[in-house]
């Protein structure tokens, strides 16, 4: 009986070529989310499915296990995520890890502290179908949100009996920050929203995912100050 944790990496990026082995503080950015599994107590294996020879390098001398190169077939811009956790999940168990728990971890993330993972660990239990990540929004679809409409122009993406006249009035909502999934081998198949879903709330510092240079330099800035605050 085993958790598993599973890192999927592209080689191709659109909005930041080569994003996973790019530098951050001098360390490829796959790395960090190795790590972090690796500290993790209670994961006892981490996987990385990745279609890039030099990402499967550099995940193997960082500690993690690759065992095959993914196929061209679910590494395309539009190849959707999870058919890629369930390819290297079916192939993991299929060589003899008896899997209870699969910890998605998105290496693009990498201003998750370990203790995240734990506590989206610890929330899952055996009524629950996913725990995922995110962090208060600071747009919010009940007040400053909109979309079009094909009658009045733009309205409120929701709506309610009571007119939303502050943020404060509206009800909470959450962004999804990507970061840590969590299923157990039984409820994967049903995704993301067919069952039971709580969410672990992490602070707005720690939820960018590397998507831009932009992200990539604000993630920096911040990682710096994290590691300022740890040395002392």
């Amino acid at each position: 009986m085993s958790t598993i944790a599973t890192i999927c990496a592209r080689g191709g990026s659109q909005g930041l070529p080569g994003k996973n082995v790019k530098l951050l503080l001098g360390k490829p950015l796959i790395v960090y989310t190795i790590e972090q599994a690796l500290l993790c107590p209670e994961i006892d294996y981490v996987f990385v499915s990745t279609d890039d020879q030099k990402i499967a390098d550099i995940a193997k001398e960082a500690g993690a296990e690759v065992p095959f190169i993914r196929p061209e077939t679910l590494s395309t811009n539009t190849a959707a995520k999870l058919p890629v956790i369930k390819h290297l999940v079916d192939w993991i168990v299929n060589s003899g890890v008896e899997v209870t728990k699969i910890v998605d971890l998105d290496p693009t993330s990498p201003l998750r502290n370990v203790s995240d993972i734990t506590a989206c660990i610890n929330k899952f239990h055996d009524d629950v179908d996913v725990v995922i990540t995110g962090y208060i929004a600071d747009k919010n679809p009940y007040f400053n949100m909109v979309e079009k409409s094909k009658d009045k122009g733009f309205v409120l993406v929701k709506s309610l009996k009571n007119k939303v006249t502050s943020r404060q009035q509206a009800p909470e909502v959450f962004a999804m920050n990507a970061s840590i999934y969590v299923w157990s081998i039984d409820s994967f198949k049903l995704g993301l929203f067919d069952g039971l879903v709580l969410l672990h709330e992490m602070p707005r510092e720690r939820s960018i995912d590397v998507d831009s240079l932009i992200d990539f330099k604000l993630v920096e800035i911040l990682l710096k100050e994290k590691m300022s605050n740890v040395k002392c």
